[in-house]
C-alpha cells in the first residue's frame, strides 16, 4: 500500500481541520489549508468536496465560509479515509478484506506470498483502523506545543501574521522541521507517542 498525494493531502487537510476545532476555530477556507500545507488550491478543492461527499466535512458559502469537520474527530479513523481516497489497503487483490481480486497463483490456498502479503495487510490495517483522527491530532497538538510552535488557526497564530514583526505559523513550521529534519526515530511515531514502548 502506497499512499497517494490525494489520500496524504486529504489527511493533512482532515489534520488541520482537527487542530482548527481544538483551538475553537470554526471554519477554514480551503486557500488556508493549501497555504498551510504548500498543497496545489485546485487540486485541494477536488479533495475536499470527496471528503465532504463521504460526510467527513461539511461546508458554509460565502465570504466567510470554510470547512470544518462534519463529525468528531474520535469518530474518524485513519483507516477509513485512506480507504475511501485511495481503496483496498492490501498490497495485492487476493488478500484484501473490501476489495478481493483472485490473483494469477494456481494455488492460491497454500501461496506463501499471499500468505506474507496478508500479514503486511494485517499490519497495514491495524494500525491505520485502530487510531482516530483526533489521536493523530492530540499528537501533533503535543508536539508543536513541545517545540513552542504557534499552533495553526489559533489566535495566537493570527496575532503573528498582522503584526510588523511577524513569522507565519507556516515558516515557523518549517524552522522547526529544518532543526529536526532527517530521518524519524521510533519514539516519533503516533504509536510511541501514545503507548509508549511497543511491537508490531
Amino acid at each position: 500500500m502506497k499512499l497517494s498525494k490525494k489520500g496524504e493531502y486529504a489527511l493533512r487537510s482532515l489534520i488541520n481541520l482537527g487542530i482548527a476545532a481544538e483551538v475553537q476555530r470554526s471554519l477554514v477556507q480551503v486557500s488556508e489549508l493549501a497555504e498551510n500545507e504548500q498543497i496545489p488550491g485546485k487540486f485541494l478543492e477536488q479533495i475536499m468536496r470527496a471528503l465532504k461527499e463521504a460526510g467527513y466535512v461539511e461546508s458554509m458559502r460565502g465570504k466567510f465560509g470554510g470547512y470544518r469537520l462534519a463529525k468528531p474527530a474520535s469518530k474518524i479513523t485513519i483507516g477509513e479515509v485512506v480507504r475511501v481516497i485511495d481503496g483496498p489497503l492490501a498490497p495485492i487483490g487476493c488478500v484484501s478484506q473490501t476489495a478481493y481480486e483472485k490473483c494469477t497463483c494456481p494455488d492460491e490456498a497454500h501461496c506463501g506470498l499471499r500468505m506474507l502479503m496478508l500479514d503486511v495487510r494485517n499490519a497495514i490495517a491495524g494500525i491505520l483502523d485502530r487510531y482516530t483522527l483526533a489521536d493523530v491530532v492530540e499528537v501533533t497538538l503535543r508536539k508543536l506545543r513541545r517545540d513552542d510552535v504557534p499552533l495553526p488557526f489559533s489566535p495566537e497564530a493570527e496575532a503573528a501574521t498582522t503584526s510588523p514583526v511577524r513569522v507565519p505559523a507556516r515558516h515557523a513550521r518549517k524552522l522547526a522541521r529544518r532543526a529536526t529534519a532527517g530521518r524519524l526515530d521510533e519514539t516519533e511515531g503516533v504509536l510511541h507517542q501514545l503507548l509508549g514502548d511497543y511491537t508490531i
